[in-house]
């Protein structure tokens, strides 16, 4: 049986940017209010972090800011993923070096792979640290799914823990397979309640970022069996979670930080600031919220 990283609330945080770079000042801001407001673990360098944009220095750079600032008051994840085994070795090996407490894999994306090629993908990654890793299963981002027979055969690597699952569908298939084997955790706000009434044992969040003792509440309501509680968290969050993935993540949530005058910045290129008709849809969401 393997036990839960963290149970609750995981905020992907956002990495806040100037032109000149990562905003260090305000990324310790953000850390310190996360904590403050109860959220139990917090994801540096993920998705949501734009990690994708981040040359190896900076990434490198902000993963170990992140754990000295932290300073184990809560668990620290890193996002060390990439669709180069190496790479992702690299990383990995560089994230524990600084003190993680565990690592955030991802499917490799655009070159992709098979089910056999998963596994001897995570495989290495796990086999080249020590510490936790926590597979990412993001199919809607990189058009490959991680299937529950795979993920059983993964969970049977020591130090692969847990699963990012995006993929609600399948979730009671790998319950099935996994047991307390791996644990799971939701990579979707709106799915949050509905995962964890099959075994999950929290979410790696988005909406966290502007809403963390919410998001902490609802998932710390259901390990304590207020399910009522939870479940009316879940649903007051409906119109919001839809404003904030009304374009491709991470725009409307740095929007919506800057709208509530958390001042992190702009994404970066590729991506690029949210459309009229988002912010209209974001600034009623936020508004309706009590957040504006």
């Amino acid at each position: 049986m393997k036990q839960p990283l963290f149970r609750g609330s995981c905020v992907a945080l956002v990495t806040p940017f100037t032109q000149d770079g990562v905003d260090y000042q305000k990324l310790e801001e953000l850390i310190e209010w996360q904590i403050h407001e109860g959220t139990d673990s917090i994801l540096i360098c993920g998705t949501t972090g734009e990690a994708s944009t981040m040359p190896d220095a900076e990434h490198k750079k902000v993963i170990r800011f992140a754990v000295e600032k932290i300073a184990g008051r809560v668990h620290v994840m890193a996002g060390a993923g990439s669709n180069d085994t190496k790479h992702a070795i690299e990383l990995s090996q560089y994230a524990q070096s600084v003190g993680v407490d565990s690592i955030l894999s991802v499917t490799p994306y655009y070159n992709k792979t098979t089910q056999e090629g998963l596994y001897r993908h995570f495989k290495a990654i796990a086999e080249s640290v020590r510490i936790p890793v926590v597979l990412y299963n993001v199919p809607s981002r990189t058009n490959l799914n991680i299937n529950p027979e795979t993920l059983k055969r993964l969970s049977e690597i020591p130090n692969i823990a847990a699963v990012k699952e995006c993929n609600l569908a399948q979730v009671a298939k790998t319950r099935l397979l996994c047991g307390d084997n791996l644990v799971i955790y939701s990579g979707e706000d709106g799915n949050i309640v509905p995962l964890m009434a099959l075994g999950g044992m929290g979410v790696i969040s988005v909406m966290a970022n502007i809403i963390p003792a919410d998001t902490h509440r609802m998932a710390e309501a259901f390990l304590q069996g207020d399910l009522e509680t939870s479940r009316s968290l879940q649903v007051k969050t409906v119109n919001l979670v839809d404003a904030l993935f009304c374009e491709v993540n991470p725009i409307p949530v740095k929007a919506a930080m800057n709208e509530m005058g958390m001042n992190v910045g702009e994404c970066r290129m590729p991506l690029v600031e949210i459309s009229a008709k988002g912010l209209e849809t974001l600034k009623k969401a936020l508004a309706e919220y009590g957040l504006i």
